[in-house]
């Protein structure tokens, strides 16, 4: 039995079966802070305001790994969905290590608390100066592109050991931005490319502990992953000092009722499967790695702002907000979905808005939204906004980036203080003129 908290809603899934019989009954509830607490916090730190709640962070983890129990499995948190150092430090706690896509994020992985060796390092057309840097740290380094390996095997050979990442061409993902394994990919080395990157491996005698795939983010089919494993594993007959296998992630969360998502456990199901069988047959249990970023973080973030402006033009209503796409950039990135409620005003009567922000230039949050009447003054939450928020915010039109805050077992903690005018002025050298 979990006791749960009384202004936390637990999440949990009930399944009934039935003996020869197809009918089935499942409920899903949503593990959220509650509207009241979200409107006090908003009162207490103001908006715009980021909250994420740690619990369920924690059995988002949990649920990957009961979803691949019987296999060594390694979580590298993708840390580019959310790189606060106090989010990062709940990751240690609950035994996930990092995977980081710049020296900068393992720097900050370091700060949270991870040895060097849980840091898988996997950047993309970086020199070889930062890659050197890394070494340095002892991080674990995954190499995408062949001039940087065939640079890495001349200073290093086989000293230091190094993981390739390979692209399967496999086109999946929720978005041509966050599809990266496909043919156009920058990202990994083609495996069309095998009998070249063979060579440079054993020209320059290269200690090759690991294989990663990533073929990008949403991935609603499982088939894309066990598609990536039968790649991965004939891949790997070429390659004897293998550790781990890294399946990258892509797991797709809900972002409006009804959504599908990927079915985790029967994701886990397959792939342990087959991983169990590959590794019987080289006579050696590897670690499969998964690098989950959105999965973890993404259902546990609201981005509260207040009603500046009801704006009513012949055709639309416009809800504006004291905040813009400088602080939550993906629906106009990627076009990207967020449920929007009116957490101070939630059971009035529906009215149709388009929900828009304050930045010199179109900045739309969602059009056509039916919410409970919006008044200027009132508390709106934008959901699932744990993942590439305030990562991808910026200071555009010199704004400042807003607070965060981390909510865990009913307590609210300050992981991050709103900017200031000192924060813009903070690196930059003036000029008098005379």
């Amino acid at each position: 039995m979990y006791l749960v908290n009384p202004k936390i809603w637990n999440n949990f899934t009930i399944k009934l079966a039935f003996k020869n019989s197809d009918l089935s009954l499942q409920f899903n509830i949503d593990y959220s802070v509650e509207n009241s607490v979200l409107t006090s916090l908003a009162k207490k730190y103001g908006t715009p305001l980021y909250v994420y709640d740690a619990d369920k962070i924690a059995s988002q983890i949990n649920r990957l790994n009961d979803a691949f129990s019987g296999i060594n499995l390694k979580l590298k948190y993708a840390t580019k969905a959310l790189s606060n150092v106090s989010v990062l430090k709940w990751m240690k706690k609950h035994g996930t290590g990092l995977d980081v896509v710049s020296i900068q994020e393992a720097y900050l992985g370091l700060k949270a608390g991870f040895e060097p060796k849980d840091i898988l390092y996997t950047p993309n057309c970086v020199s070889i100066d930062e890659i050197v840097e890394a070494v340095d740290l002892g991080l674990m380094i995954n190499i995408d592109n062949i001039s940087i390996l065939e640079q890495f095997g001349h200073r290093y050979h086989d000293s230091v050991p190094v993981c390739v990442r390979l692209n399967p061409h496999i086109m999946a993902g929720g978005n041509s931005k966050i599809s990266t394994g496909h043919i156009d990919s920058k990202f990994g080395i083609s495996i069309l490319q095998m009998r070249h990157l063979l060579r440079v491996i054993d020209n320059y005698n290269l200690n090759v502990v690991g294989l990663h795939i990533h073929t990008g983010s949403d991935i609603l089919d499982s088939e894309v992953f066990l598609r990536g494993t039968e790649i991965i594993f004939e891949a790997a007959e070429d390659f004897p000092n293998l550790d781990f296998i890294d399946f990258g992630s892509g797991f797709k969360v809900a972002y409006k009722n009804g959504d599908v998502t990927t079915d985790i456990e029967e994701l886990g199901e397959e792939v342990s499967k087959r991983f169990k069988a590959f590794c019987k047959g080289r006579g050696k249990d590897l670690e499969l790695w998964f690098e989950p970023g959105k999965f973890l973080v993404s259902e546990s973030g609201y981005f509260l702002s207040k009603v500046n402006v009801i704006k009513t033009t012949p055709a639309t209503v416009f809800v504006g907000l004291d905040t813009g796409m400088n602080h939550l950039l993906r629906p106009m990135m990627y076009d990207a979905y967020h449920q929007i409620e009116n957490i101070s005003n939630p059971s009035d009567t529906q009215r149709v808005y388009t929900v828009v922000g304050y930045i010199c230039e179109t900045d739309t949050f969602g059009t056509d939204r039916r919410l409970s009447e919006v008044r200027r003054g009132d508390i709106i939450a934008i959901k699932n906004a744990g993942a590439y928020g305030f990562s991808m915010a910026s200071n555009y039109n010199s704004r400042y980036r807003p607070a965060e805050v981390l909510v865990h077992d009913g307590k609210d903690q300050l992981i991050r203080k709103r900017e200031s005018l000192d924060d813009l002025l903070r690196n930059q050298v003036i000029v008098d003129f005379e």
